[in-house]
């Protein structure tokens, strides 16, 4: 990739959190907490699927696996320099360092968006359609989506990297946010930015709203067909599954239209951090607790594996 600095800039100034060394000494461990977490969570749930040979080898698994792969890409994008610039007394990115940082966040992101998306649609084959889940959730069906939620974002966030690669910034290069984002990246920009801001609201509608849109109605059907159900113990213990699946994409695409979908995007304040911090750490989190810990195949396959190891 051919990154030209057009400007002369050679790092950015990173002011996304507050500046006072109570507030980092109180952040750094919590961040740290957090990004362990997702780690041994993530890690725990690509490890046991790869191991398991009976219980785990079904479609939701396997897009479950490319989901954990994402969220530690996406987490591993942001939260380790974010710990480095808060012991460190320069918090500063260099200019390639940005660029790339925006182009991985981009990718992993979008590939979360799209990951979920796809689980949504499995869940609902599984539902509503029991009886032609293996033909509508082959093999072949599972890679194509697993294919489509790679390699589309990864040719859009080049496309956007290689545009924000050729704008001018201003000077001082301060980044109004703890890592660089193609929005705070074109707050700075002094040059002509109008295709890159059309080019981020459309491409945010065909990456963030339609699997968004997509994932309500799956399980908006799913729903439908619970309701059907006659007995009370089913439908609590489906209500329960897919109730904890609907919280967190609410709280990942919920915080991402708060940023991203604003009536002035580019101006950024305390509570567009707060809520990048709940998509790119919270979340990334919560998915191997809620998707696959608390799910009864996963506990035994982990049960297995120790007995086999220990």
């Amino acid at each position: 990739m051919n990154l030209r600095n057009t400007t002369g800039v050679s790092e950015f100034l990173l002011r996304g959190f507050p500046s006072q060394p109570e507030v980092q000494r109180l952040l750094f461990p919590l961040f740290l907490s957090i990004y362990l977490l997702t780690l041994l969570g993530n890690v725990t749930i690509i490890l046991l699927i790869r191991s398991d040979t009976h219980l785990l080898q079904t479609p939701m698994y396997f897009l479950l696996s490319h989901l954990a792969l994402a969220d530690l890409g996406f987490t591993s994008t942001t939260i380790p320099k974010a710990l480095h610039n808060m012991l460190s007394q320069k918090k500063t990115i260099s200019y390639p360092g940005c660029l790339a940082q925006m182009y991985f966040y981009m990718s992993f992101g979008n590939s979360d968006s799209f990951l979920l998306a796809s689980m949504a649609y499995d869940r609902y084959v599984a539902i509503c359609c029991p009886l032609r889940y293996s033909a509508m959730m082959s093999h072949k069906r599972c890679l194509q989506l697993a294919t489509m939620s790679w390699v589309v974002p990864i040719i859009d966030s080049l496309l956007y990297t290689l545009l924000m690669s050729h704008v001018e910034f201003c000077d001082p290069e301060e980044i109004p946010h703890f890592f660089c984002d193609i929005l705070p990246l074109l707050a700075i920009c002094c040059s002509d930015t109008t295709l890159i801001e059309i080019m981020v609201m459309t491409e945010g509608v065909v990456e963030v709203v339609t699997p968004f849109v997509l994932i309500i109605i799956s399980y908006a059907l799913i729903f439908y067909t619970i309701m059907k159900i006659p007995s009370a113990v089913g439908k609590r213990k489906a209500f329960s599954t897919c109730g904890s699946h609907i919280c967190v994409v609410v709280l990942f695409y919920g915080t991402v239209s708060w940023v991203y979908f604003k009536p002035n995007p580019k101006n950024l304040d305390r509570k567009d951090t707060a809520a990048a911090v709940m998509y790119t750490m919270v979340t990334p989190m919560l998915n191997p607790f809620i998707y696959s810990l608390r799910n009864s195949e996963m506990k035994a396959a982990m049960k297995r594996v120790i007995q086999q190891h220990f």
